[in-house]
């Protein structure tokens, strides 16, 4: 990539495929704010959470090129598109990274599962600041008109202040309705969960197989959390951390002497 001008660097990924329209979309949104590298998974990664590649050779294959932006497809994960795009593309970190846009909701425990904020996270273990934008909508045939002003400002905004180290932030946006978006809010993680069973078949060889089912329960309707925030038209942005260590438990499970 030729630098023609003092612009930030940024890096593009999701985990819904090269051709997603929730990708083509941030694209269109993020390419005036700097010099874009895009490397998105070759096929969707929806649900491989934080998983790397190990086992077989990762391929990046350069389908784009031209002044300050390039496009890379990757057989790897979102994760493996992360380090892909800073280790071999541009040798370097960029000033940003944005994952997105994913086609359904990340807020509350999906965060666990998600392979567009894992991108995020990975991002932000390297000291990188990183959004993860996402949907309340599941269709391909999403509509992403209403949220060009809000991703716009949320990516210019991080791009000027930065984040604070080790903190990511995880927006999800309402799925568009007859009513305007009624503004962004900084949230908590709704205490929600997923209340899962398995549809469990025969094959026509008489082995058996199995569909995981589940069905998303919330029962923390305070209107500080991002589930509340996405069911009454607002945008959620919840800053969002990788170390995962319950300080506040320290002291009590200290006390339990294991030692003794």
């Amino acid at each position: 990539m030729t630098k023609t001008e003092n612009r930030p660097t940024i890096l593009i990924t999701n985990d819904d495929g090269f051709f997603a329209p929730g990708l083509r979309h941030l694209i269109r949104i993020i390419r005036p704010l700097g010099k874009i590298v895009v490397v998105s998974t070759e096929q969707p990664m929806s649900g491989m959470g934080h998983a790397i590649t190990i086992k077989t050779p990762l391929r990046l294959k350069n389908v784009v090129k031209e002044l300050d932006y390039e496009e890379y497809i990757c057989n790897g994960t979102p994760v493996d598109c992360v380090k892909l795009g800073e280790q071999v593309v541009l040798k370097r970190n960029p000033d940003l990274v944005v994952s997105g846009i994913n086609h359904g909701s990340n807020a509350s425990v999906n965060i666990i599962y998600s392979g567009t904020m894992a991108a995020v996270i990975e991002a932000c273990i390297d000291g990188i600041p990183a959004i993860g934008f996402s949907l309340d909508d599941y269709s391909l045939q999403a509509d992403f008109s209403h949220l060009d002003a809000f991703i716009a400002r949320i990516a210019e905004t991080v791009l000027d202040k930065g984040l604070p180290d080790g903190v990511c932030l995880n927006v999800n946006l309402p799925k568009k309705s007859e009513e305007p978006i009624k503004g962004s809010r900084v949230c908590r993680q709704a205490h929600a969960r997923w209340v899962e069973s398995f549809d469990s078949r025969l094959d026509p060889r008489g082995a058996d197989y199995h569909w995981l089912m589940g069905k998303f329960e919330n029962d923390d309707k305070a209107p500080d959390t991002d589930v509340w925030a996405l069911e009454n038209n607002f945008v959620s942005i919840v800053p969002v951390k990788y170390d995962l260590t319950a300080y506040s438990q320290m002291e009590l499970i200290s006390g339990w002497k294991f030692d003794e």
